[in-house]
């Protein structure tokens, strides 16, 4: 029986909460913060009438002392062998934060797409406005909309940030972002989808990335802004959309343990968490139009760009602590939908690669045995995580959707059909 969990924070250098347990919930599933920093999920079962605050920490402490105490080596602080439930305070300024605060960060422009759904665009921009970044602004892009809620919402909205609506009449997500390429004022431009909250702290992290002027993109950790549902809980066990607590840099002169990289595009991260350098992006046209949502392909647009970040002799960060809270589909029905959409999607983006440079073909053949465990073996990085109680269906239909990938790709291609496979929209 799956049953839900309540989704929190828990910051570490705070006196720590009574938590107390709720009747609809088994446990609580929280991202332990040190320095506004992510330290690692903490899970944890109700016991009684919930936790005091020293059973938390007795409790939390074994889950993320490792990293911990990883990070205060590196701020120069002590390193304590235990959770006290008065927080672990800093008794100077951590340099993690003075980083943020350094002059000459870039300009963001955070680019949302959205379609029909104006109550969870509306919820976005609420978590943008609570954003600690100072340079940036929003472009919010209505692709192929039913109706015109969607403008007449943002034209009556007032927000702290500069905010431009733009229009397409074609969908595609890959198509909205293109779009909104012509409107990016900022040195990088940020992409997050409608039915996020993004964290206070996500462009600082983002900004403090792109401090190293090798890096071209940045990705984030996505985590689960509720996990009420079935469906909700079988999309993280079918490894979500959170990449880890580890900073990572991807390169062709990084060497990989991943016998199957550059072509795993999805463990670099997700379209919504994503970062440009404007110009890299711009330079290349932009998204390949025929994927993503909206098309026939269904998605594969971020993975896409990823991938060619890294072949075109780039650096992919994947930054954990720019942070994104994603709202999973609640319904069965829908994440059927999604596990399906999912595998085209991935199909396509291999596709799509594999057309606009044909001479990696060779190398994708030769990954054909790897690529095939990575899909079927129960203890495959794609697969372990998936318990008991996960629906086979998913991951038939997911897998079914793969074979689809490349017919889907081509008739997208042909609906979007232009002189160039990474061409702007008409």
């Amino acid at each position: 029986m799956v049953e839900p969990l309540l989704v929190g924070d828990l910051d570490l250098d705070a006196p720590l909460p009574h938590l107390p347990s709720s009747p609809r919930h088994a446990g609580t599933r929280l991202l332990a913060r040190l320095h506004t920093r992510p330290m690692g999920e903490v899970d944890l079962r109700w016991d009684g009438a919930g936790l005091a605050p020293d059973e938390l920490a007795a409790r939390a402490w074994p889950q993320v002392a490792d990293r911990v105490r990883e990070h205060l080596r590196s701020e120069g602080a002590s390193v304590p062998d235990r959770l006290p439930v008065q927080g672990l305070a800093p008794d100077h300024a951590p340099g993690c934060l003075e980083v943020r605060s350094a002059p000459g960060q870039p300009s963001i422009t955070v680019v949302v797409a959205t379609r029909d759904r104006t109550a969870s665009l509306e919820r976005t921009l609420a978590s943008l406005e609570r954003l600690r970044y100072q340079r940036f602004d929003v472009v919010v892009v209505d692709s192929a909309p039913s109706s015109a809620e969607t403008r007449l919402a943002l034209q009556a909205r007032s927000s702290p940030f500069a905010l431009r609506y733009v229009h397409t009449s074609r969908p595609g997500l890959a198509l909205a972002h293109n779009t909104a390429l012509d409107h990016v004022t900022g040195d990088v431009v940020a992409f997050t989808d409608d039915d996020v909250e993004v964290d206070p702290w996500w462009l600082s992290a983002v900004a403090e990335t792109f401090a190293d002027q090798d890096v071209t993109c940045v990705t984030g950790l996505i985590l689960a802004a509720e996990l009420e549902t079935a469906a909700q809980v079988w999309v993280e066990q079918a490894g979500g959309f959170a990449r880890g607590f580890e900073e990572r840099r991807f390169s062709l002169t990084r060497p990989s343990p991943d016998p199957l990289f550059p072509f795993t595009a999805g463990r670099f991260g997700s379209g919504a968490n994503m970062s440009f350098r404007t110009g890299w992006l711009r330079d290349r046209a932009g998204f390949d139009r025929a994927t993503g949502a909206g098309t026939p392909a269904r998605g594969g647009d971020d993975l896409t760009a990823f991938c060619r970040v890294v072949l075109d002799g780039g650096v992919l960060a994947y930054q954990p602590a720019a942070i994104v809270r994603h709202w999973h589909r609640r319904d069965y029905a829908g994440l059927r939908r999604q596990s399906f959409g999912y595998g085209i999607g991935l199909g396509a983006y291999l596709t799509s690669t594999a057309w606009r440079q044909p001479s990696l073909v060779a190398q994708m053949a030769r990954r054909a045995v790897p690529a095939t465990a990575h899909l079927l073996a129960h203890d495959s990085p794609k697969n372990q995580g998936k318990r008991s109680d996960f629906p086979t269906e998913l991951t038939w239909r997911e897998r079914a959707g793969l074979a689809l990938g490349p017919p889907a790709y081509l008739l997208s291609r042909w609906r979007y059909r232009s002189t160039t496979p990474w061409g702007a929209p008409p």
